[in-house]
């Protein structure tokens, strides 16, 4: 029976494929990469032209998406939470996102760390005081009277709900499903890759899957450049705090994003495991040590009382701030066209980067730690950082220490708030250094997640590459800078926001590719087969021999054999882990020595880091 499998061995058998074990060509993707910079160039000339133009035509399809389709983002934000927390724990939170028995590539620490520099880190910094306030001045319409002590638990609550376990599950699904398909399936690490098992592999190496390629490529690109633009304002900003100088110019501004250039294209192209890894450890022990200063600095008892509080509201009121939608009125749809629908959007248009960035630092994890930790870990410590800023602000603005409420912006919020506190004089250099350590390790992380869908999915991208796609991610800040400054880095961010929509739908069908994969993978095979050998057997003995039997291996009559019920020779079953050479034709290989029988060099022998374009 086993000459009907591939290469012999029965898919239960099968510990896994990794993508470092696969031929695949990672040459660069030349389509991909004209496809990308022709988006590139007419995004840029748009703003260029008309930064105006760009501002409005961007919040004109923002109003449109959030009002027409708000019901189907707080839908897929709610099923996709609750479908990963299935999945993470039930009987598929054992399958490993790796080879069976492989052990994590990180620490739990540097994971952990990993996941807030490149998910939400300088989110929980500047909107730490900034939008709790919003919430306690005008809380949502039906739920709490404003400035007062019922409208602060609200606002945390509000703000864990836009921050908290959804938020990170539209990166976890992304994270999960490219990561058990590279490291679990031997697939790419490419966003078309997801789709397999719905599109098979020639759609998602052809055009359908190269589009699905280019649209994550841009909404990185876009998002991260109008980040790293909007970034650059910022520490303008807090050099002016800090320092006393006037206005921050473009030549001071243009000088700030090429610092951050050359400090996230060198610590992209030294490798997560070192530059990323490094600085995520180090912001991380930083960003701890600065909300244990504010929380002991600030009202200290007025905190301990209040986290408590938040965490019990948040569990009381998470069906219901679900369930809240437009139906209610207009005030609340308003609401959520401001708030709850943009933050959904928001999250899925980041999710492509983020979420490839998150399979790539968790391999070797199992679904269940990887559940646990990228969607319920990441949401405690949004909770408790926001209960931390946000309730020190909301306590200044009720006692009078200080008027946060006055901050036009975010980042003004965070050092009116610190310019109350003891060590005023010293606490802004540090939040200026947490926030230039985001930024790089932000913008590092999706240099190298670029750098990956530009060719082919090469797990560790040339230099090269990398290098020009960093430079490209600048230039685009830059130009942005010069021709709108805030309105025109705003307009290309509410785009972004805006092809939401499509990947919404996408991950959808990414839902279904998962459920797919998951229901032929090994362990789960090996379950079914354990589960009805067992029963059987222990009825069996019981029925013949009372208690004393034991468990022997036979061959059974046709029909009793426990994977009678499975039809394990499928090409659902057996295609995925059929061994290819680099133009996708089968080739022979032995799982039990690990080598392909072709006689090509050893895969250990392979450098995959070395420049292949073409």
């Amino acid at each position: 029976m086993a000459g009907a499998y591939p290469h012999g061995i029965h898919p239960v058998l099968v510990p896994g494929v990794s993508v470092d074990e696969q031929r695949y060509d990672y040459r660069t993707d030349k389509v991909v990469v004209r496809l990308v910079a022709a988006s590139i160039l007419a995004f840029v000339t748009w703003g260029v032209l008309d930064p105006q133009g760009l501002s409005r035509g961007s919040e004109a399809a923002i109003v449109w998406v959030t009002t027409y389709f708000g019901w189907f983002f707080s839908g897929l934000a709610a099923v996709v939470l609750f479908s990963l927390l299935f999945i993470g724990f039930s009987r598929y939170g054992t399958i490993p996102l790796g080879l069976d028995g492989e052990e994590p590539e990180f620490s739990t620490v540097s994971w952990v760390s990993m996941l807030f520099a490149a998910g939400m880190g300088i989110g929980l910094l500047f909107f730490g005081p900034y939008e709790p306030m919003q919430y306690y001045l005008e809380p949502a319409p039906g739920t709490a009277d404003p400035e007062t002590r019922r409208a602060m638990h609200q606002a945390l609550v509000q703000t864990v709900f836009h921050w908290g376990p959804q938020a990170w599950a539209m990166y976890a699904l992304v994270g999960a499903t490219v990561a058990y398909g590279a490291y679990r399936r031997g697939r790419t690490v490419l966003m078309s890759s997801i789709f397999e098992p719905l599109i098979g592999r020639r759609g998602a190496q052809g055009l359908p899957g190269r589009l699905i390629d280019v649209f994550a490529i841009i909404a990185t690109l876009f998002g991260t450049a109008a980040a790293l633009g909007i970034g650059a304002l910022q520490i303008g900003r807090g050099l002016q705090v800090v320092t006393g100088i006037g206005r921050v110019g473009n030549g001071m501004l243009i000088a700030i994003v090429a610092f951050l250039t050359v400090a996230f294209v060198a610590s992209a192209v030294s490798g997560i495991d070192r530059g990323i890894r490094y600085l995520s450890n180090i912001n991380m022990t930083v960003a701890v040590l600065t909300a244990f200063f504010v929380f002991v600095a600030g009202p200290t008892l007025f905190l301990a009382n209040l986290t408590p509080s938040v965490v019990a509201d948040y569990l009381g009121q998470t069906l219901g701030l679900i369930a809240y939608s437009a139906s209610y009125g207009e005030k609340e749809a308003a609401f959520l066209r401001t708030w709850t629908i943009f933050y959904w959007a928001w999250w899925v248009s980041w999710s492509p980067f983020v979420g490839m960035f998150v399979a790539k630092i968790s391999r070797g994890r199992t679904l269940r730690e990887f559940v646990t930790v990228v969607i319920i870990v990441p949401s405690l410590v949004c909770l408790l950082s926001f209960c931390v800023y946000g309730g020190t602000s909301m306590w200044m603005q009720e006692s009078g220490a200080a008027d946060v409420a006055s901050a036009p912006n975010a980042q003004d919020a965070l050092f009116i708030l610190l310019d109350a506190l003891p060590f005023a004089q010293v606490t802004p250099f540090v939040v200026l250094f947490m926030l230039t350590v985001f930024f790089v390790t932000s913008a590092d992380s999706a240099s190298v997640v670029m750098g990956s869908l530009s060719q082919r999915g090469r797990p560790h991208p040339s230099a090269g590459i990398v290098v020009l796609l960093g430079l490209f991610l600048s230039a685009i800040a830059v130009v942005m800078i010069l021709a709108g400054g805030q309105e025109a880095l705003t307009g290309m961010q509410n785009l972004i926001v805006v092809s939401a929509l499509p990947f919404a739908v996408a991950m959808v069908a990414m839902m279904v590719a998962f459920a797919l994969d998951l229901r032929t993978d090994p362990v789960v095979l090996r379950r079914a087969y354990a589960d009805k050998a067992v029963g059987l057997a222990v009825r069996e003995g019981v029925r013949r021999y009372g208690d004393r039997f034991v468990l022997a291996v036979a061959v059974a009559p046709e029909g009793a054999g426990a994977g009678d019920d499975i039809d394990s020779d499928t090409r659902a079953m057996t295609e995925w882990y059929q061994r290819r050479d680099e133009h996708g034709d089968p080739v022979d290989y032995d799982y039990e020595a690990g080598r392909y029988l072709d006689g090509p060099v050893e895969d250990e022998e392979r450098d995959d880091t070395a420049p292949t374009d073409a």
